[in-house]
């Protein structure tokens, strides 16, 4: 078990009641924790282990496989053979067509080859990006169990109606959506900036 298991273990209790209290009573008004509930759109129980449920070691082979079909490509590119042995129109066709086929597979512009090593970065960030935001969500649970606003929630039963808890709930669910959602943020700026790699890739002329 990982740190974010462990530590998602033992701040469970917190966050059920953290999220006991905001969905009974709301949080102070104008306090930044309504900010991020309205950018990650889950509660901070939930949002914890959607975060938890990220398998870095399921994506970390993808990056090293792209590359080797990449060089494949390339190797494949190589070997197509010119017209060497013949001439004449019918010998050009030929040339043109290998040269074609060639720079589809592997060539200097948008080929088979590029768009395999592209999705080799591109999975490489992802789990770089799984493996960082595991992290910040643990620093940030081994935070708010250590604060006084944990042991303000923890330390009577759960009053929606306590302006003292629900303050206590809002700071503690503030700190994890916050990380969460600057996390999912940064997922998305990878993803758009990729977003070359869903566009068909144009054909050989």
């Amino acid at each position: 078990m990982d740190r974010l298991r462990q530590l998602l273990d033992t701040a469970g209790p917190l966050l059920r009641r953290v999220d006991a209290l905001l969905d009974g009573g709301g949080a102070p008004a104008g306090h930044g924790v309504w900010a991020q509930l309205r950018r990650v759109r889950l509660l901070s129980g939930d949002a914890a282990h959607a975060v938890a449920a990220l398998r870095p070691a399921d994506l970390a082979d993808a990056g090293p496989e792209l590359r080797a079909e990449a060089r494949a490509y390339a190797a494949l590119a190589a070997s197509l053979p010119a017209p060497t042995q013949w001439s004449g129109s019918a010998a050009e066709a030929f040339e043109d067509a290998r040269r074609r086929t060639a720079s589809h597979l592997s060539g200097d512009g948008d080929s088979l080859g590029d768009r395999l090593r592209a999705s080799a970065d591109l999975a490489d960030d992802l789990v770089d990006w799984m493996r960082t935001t595991r992290e910040a969500l643990a620093a940030a649970l081994a935070d708010v169990l250590g604060s006084t606003e944990a042991i303000t929630v923890c330390a009577d039963e759960v009053d929606p109606l306590s302006p003292t808890q629900a303050a206590a709930a809002a700071a503690v669910a503030e700190t994890v959506l916050r990380t969460v959602a600057d996390a999912y943020d940064r997922a998305a700026d990878l993803l758009h900036a990729s977003s070359v790699l869903a566009e068909p890739l144009p054909e050989a002329h």
